[in-house]
Parts: structure tokens; C-alpha cells; sequence
């Protein structure tokens, strides 16, 4: 099956990095928003955009800068509309977003074919990094996040995960995708935990049985934090890890993947980076800001 996004009249727009789990609990939010945060602060050239394809909003609240205004747009305008741009917002960390819809379930509907979403993106021609955080579940929205991606990390926490990043790996071949274009996360990794199952280390058998199965995985292994449980405890704003989770494990290990993800992705980061002027290109799209006010709002967050 081809593949949409490479097709010789597809637009030149930035990777696109999807995080898929079945399963809740496994950090997929919290890997998507602060992997998100990360690239800004590492890559000030390349504009980073967040998208949720659920209706948790946890993005919204992470990352918005103001109440939600009545009307505004949401990802639900944007699908119907084709394209991201009317929607994006800026926000924290001079991460990009556009807001969540409050329920998904017309979304879904619309979803029906699995290339929606990267026509969507095509059109949308951001020019830079672009991260979807996908429901816990592999249904319509999912599988168009599938198809969107060049990359596509599944978190692994547990054995429970483990044979839920199968059914992914599955789902990619029934498809019609290369599976090579995903690779396991190991995420709430604590190398005390015993393997119930069999004794030993648990985290020593999932990365066992991976290795058994062929599947392409992250180097980067990301620790359990309670530093990290408390930024998204509540309904407080979550913070991210880069500024608030400062001398702990984790904060090193995320700064490592996301340096491990750029440099997966070069080859497409090079053949699309941030010309000169995307910046004010884009400011006068979504009616935001300078580059200048753009960077100092990640510096003072």
C-alpha cells in the first residue's frame, strides 16, 4: 500500500511523531507534552506542535495561555476545515497546540478513512516538528495518527503493555505500514520490580521479550518519578519536566530521548527545516507573536 505522505506533489512539511498505547497508565501524555517541550528548548529553529486526538485536554491545559473562549476553535473545526492552521494556538514553553474538542465521538465519525489525518496535515504545512497524542484506544483516530506518522513511539511500562504494543505492530501490517516506522518506549521503568511471572527483573524480561519479537526500540529507558506523578497530579496545570523536574533522573532521561528522537528524524528534520520567516509566516497565520516574544515565553516559563 503506498504510502500518503510521500507522494511526488505531497507538500515539504516537518516529521511527524505519533505516541500510540492501548493502554492508560504507560505515561503516553506525559511522553508527548514534554517530549514536545524538550525539542522547542533544544531546536530553537524548529517550531514544535502539539496535537491531542482525544478529549482529555490535558494539552489544552498544559500548554494554553488563556481561559478557552466561546467559539474558539478546536481540533473538531480544523478537521472539518481540512487543515490545522485556523486553529493553532501558541502557548507555554513556545510550544504550539491546538485546542481539544470536547468530545471525540463526531470526530471518529470523519475518521473513517485512515488518511485523513495526514491529507489534513499536508495541507496544514507546518513547518516543523509536529507530535499527535492519541486516545487509548486503535480505533478511526488512531489509525489516522498511524498513518500520519514517520514515527511512531509505543510506551511499554509493563507485560500488560507489552501485548498491547503487539496489537500496534499488528495493526501497522494489517495496514499496509511499515511496523519499522515504530519503536518501543520503555517508560515507569523501576529495575527493582520483580517479574511475577517468572522472577528476576521485570524490566530486564520486557526488554527480552522485545528483542525476541524484532521490535525496534528507543535506547532512552524513562524512570518511574514521583517528581513527574506530582507535576500531573490533580487538576492542576501540568509542568513540564524540563523546568520543574530539574536534578532528578528523569529530566536527564527525557532530555536524552528527545535528542535520540531529533536525531532519528534528521534525515527529514534536514530536508525540512525552518526556513527563515516561518516564524513570522505562521505568527501572521494564527495572528500570535514575534519571534523574539515567542522564545521568551519558554525562557521565563
Amino acid at each position: 500500500m503506498d504510502d500518503p505522505q510521500n507522494g511526488p506533489d505531497a507538500p515539504a512539511i516537518g516529521p511527524v511523531v505519533a505516541v500510540s498505547s492501548n493502554k492508560g497508565g504507560v505515561g503516553k501524555t506525559t511522553l508527548a507534552t514534554n517530549l514536545a517541550v524538550y525539542a522547542r528548548a533544544l531546536r530553537e529553529d524548529l517550531p514544535v506542535l502539539v496535537v491531542g486526538l482525544d478529549d482529555q485536554r490535558t494539552i489544552d491545559r498544559m500548554f494554553g495561555l488563556r481561559a478557552p473562549q466561546p467559539g474558539e476553535a478546536n481540533l473538531k473545526h480544523a478537521w472539518a476545515e481540512r487543515s490545522l492552521a485556523g486553529a493553532i494556538q501558541l502557548g507555554e514553553y513556545g510550544v504550539h497546540f491546538v485546542p481539544s474538542p470536547s468530545d471525540v465521538a463526531l470526530l471518529k465519525a470523519r475518521a473513517e478513512d485512515p488518511r485523513a489525518l495526514a491529507r489534513i496535515l499536508r495541507a496544514s504545512e507546518w513547518p516543523g516538528l509536529l507530535i499527535l497524542d492519541t486516545k487509548s484506544d486503535l480505533e478511526a483516530l488512531t489509525q489516522n495518527a498511524w498513518h500520519a506518522a514517520d514515527r511512531i513511539l509505543v510506551p511499554v511500562a509493563d507485560r500488560a503493555s507489552l501485548e498491547e504494543a503487539g496489537k500496534i505492530f499488528r495493526g501497522l501490517e494489517r495496514a499496509g505500514l511499515d511496523a519499522s516506522r515504530a519503536r518501543v518506549v520503555f517508560t515507569l521503568v523501576d529495575r527493582r520490580t520483580r517479574d511475577e511471572g517468572g522472577g528476576g527483573a521485570l524490566f530486564e524480561r520486557l526488554v527480552a521479550e522485545v528483542h525476541r519479537r524484532g521490535w525496534p526500540r528507543c535506547e532512552t529507558t524513562l524512570s518511574r518519578s514521583p517528581r513527574v506523578e506530582s507535576l500531573n497530579s490533580g487538576s492542576e496545570k501540568p509542568r513540564s519536566i524540563l523546568h520543574h523536574a530539574r536534578g532528578t533522573a528523569i529530566h536527564a532521561e527525557m532530555g536524552a530521548l528527545c535528542r535520540e528522537l531529533l536525531r532519528d528524524l534528521a534525515p527529514t528534520l534536514s530536508g525540512r527545516r525552518a526556513a527563515p520567516g516561518d516564524g513570522e509566516h505562521w505568527g501572521a497565520r494564527i495572528g500570535t507573536v514575534t519571534p523574539l516574544q515567542r522564545t521568551s515565553w519558554w525562557r521565563r516559563s
